[in-house]
C-alpha cells in the first residue's frame, strides 16, 4: 500500500527566471483519476524555454504555473470508477488529456483535440511536485524491471515513435535525423527499432554526436552553420551512399528544415518535429516537383504503449539519456 505525507513541495514558475518552491494543497482525485506520488520528473527543453522566455509559440505564461510533464509516479489513491490501477502501482504518465468527444478524439487523433489539457502548457499546471492527480486512463503501469526514470523518458520517446509512424519508417528505410538533442536521439533510437537500415544524425556539437554514435547511430555528421545547404547535402549523400528516403528535422532551425526537404530522395518524406520560427523561407517548389511529402509532428497519440513495449523488451535503451539526478529541493 502506497503511503503519503502532507508535504506537497511544488515547483511553480511565476515569470521569466522566477521559479519558486512552495507548499501547495495535496490535490484530490475525481472519480476517474488517481492521486500520484511523483517519483521522477524529467527536465524538458520546454520547461527551460518557459523559464527563460516565458512562452513557446502561441503558448504564453500569463499566470503562475507548476512546471514538469515528463513524469512517472506511484499510485496513492484511486477514484471510485478506476478499475485499471490500484494503490502501489508504478506508472508512467502521458501528460495530455483530451476531451474524448470531439471528432479528433473519436478518430483516434486525440492529440489534435482543441480542448486538450496538457501538463505544464499554460495555463495548465504540470507535475513537478510531491503529489499530482491525473486521469487513470492516461497512466500506464510499468513492469517491475522498468525504472521510474525510464518511465519518465517515455514522454520524449513517444515523440520519436510518433514521428516514425507519421513518416512511415520501416525495414529498409534510410533515415536522416537533423539535430542530436534529446528528441533527435530518441527519434534515432525509434527509427532503428522500427527497422531503418541506416540512420545518419547531424548536429553542430561533436559531444552530442559522440553520444549518438554510442547509442547506435550508423553515421554522424558535424555541421558547420556557415556552410551552404548544398555542401551539407553533399556530405549527407556521401555518408549515406545516396539520398535518405526519410529526413526528420528535430532542431527547428530554418537551415535544417531546408536541408530536410532538399536532401530527401524524390517521393520520400520530410518530417518536421522541431518547433522553430512560425514563418520560414523553405524550398517548397523543390518538394513539389519531386513529390517530397512534408509532414508535421505535434506531440503523440496512442504511442505510449509502443514506447513502453520498446523499452520493456530491450529493443530501445534510454538509460544513456538519464545523466543527472536532483532532489525536488535542488530545483532552484
Amino acid at each position: 500500500m502506497a503511503s503519503r505525507s502532507e508535504d506537497n513541495l511544488t515547483a511553480i514558475l511565476y515569470g521569466v527566471n522566477d521559479l519558486r518552491l512552495e507548499q501547495t494543497p495535496i490535490p484530490v482525485p475525481n472519480d476517474d483519476q488517481v492521486l500520484l506520488r511523483m517519483e521522477a520528473v524529467g527536465i524538458c527543453g520546454s520547461d527551460v524555454h518557459y523559464l527563460v522566455k516565458g512562452y513557446i509559440g502561441h503558448f504564453v505564461l500569463r499566470q503562475p504555473m507548476v512546471i514538469g510533464h515528463e513524469a512517472a509516479g506511484t499510485v496513492v489513491e484511486v477514484g471510485k470508477n478506476v478499475k485499471n490501477l490500484k494503490p502501489g502501482d508504478r506508472v508512467a504518465i502521458e501528460p495530455g488529456v483530451s476531451c474524448r468527444r470531439c471528432s479528433y478524439c473519436k478518430e483516434g487523433r486525440y492529440h489534435l483535440c482543441p480542448d486538450m489539457v496538457f501538463c505544464a502548457t499554460p495555463p495548465v499546471h504540470g507535475n513537478l511536485a510531491r503529489y499530482y492527480v491525473h486521469d487513470a486512463d492516461f497512466c500506464f503501469k510499468l513492469p517491475d524491471h522498468v525504472s521510474f526514470e525510464e518511465g519518465a523518458v517515455l514522454e520524449p520517446l513517444s515523440v520519436g515513435v510518433h514521428g516514425c509512424k507519421r513518416a512511415g519508417v520501416g525495414v529498409g528505410s534510410i533515415v536522416l535525423v537533423l539535430g542530436a538533442g534529446p528528441i533527435g536521439l530518441v527519434t534515432m533510437l525509434a527509427a532503428k527499432a522500427f527497422g531503418a537500415s541506416t540512420v545518419l544524425i547531424t548536429d553542430i556539437l561533436q559531444r552530442r554526436l559522440d553520444l549518438a554514435k554510442e547509442m547506435g547511430a550508423d553515421h554522424t555528421l558535424l555541421v558547420d552553420k556557415n556552410v551552404s545547404d548544398e555542401e551539407i547535402i553533399k556530405q549527407v549523400v556521401e555518408k549515406l551512399g545516396g539520398q535518405p528516403t526519410i529526413s526528420m528535422d528535430c532542431s527547428g532551425a530554418e537551415q535544417s528544415v531546408r536541408i530536410a526537404i532538399q536532401a530527401t530522395k524524390s517521393g520520400g518524406c520530410a518530417l518536421l518535429i522541431g518547433m522553430g520560427l512560425s514563418e520560414m523561407t523553405v524550398p517548397l517548389a523543390n518538394a513539389l516537383i519531386r513529390e517530397v511529402d512534408i509532414r508535421g509532428v505535434f506531440r503523440y497519440c496512442n504511442d505510449y504503449p509502443t514506447s513502453l513495449d520498446l523499452i520493456a523488451t530491450g529493443k530501445i535503451n534510454v538509460k544513456p539519456l538519464i545523466t543527472h539526478h536532483y532532489t525536488l529541493e535542488q530545483t532552484l
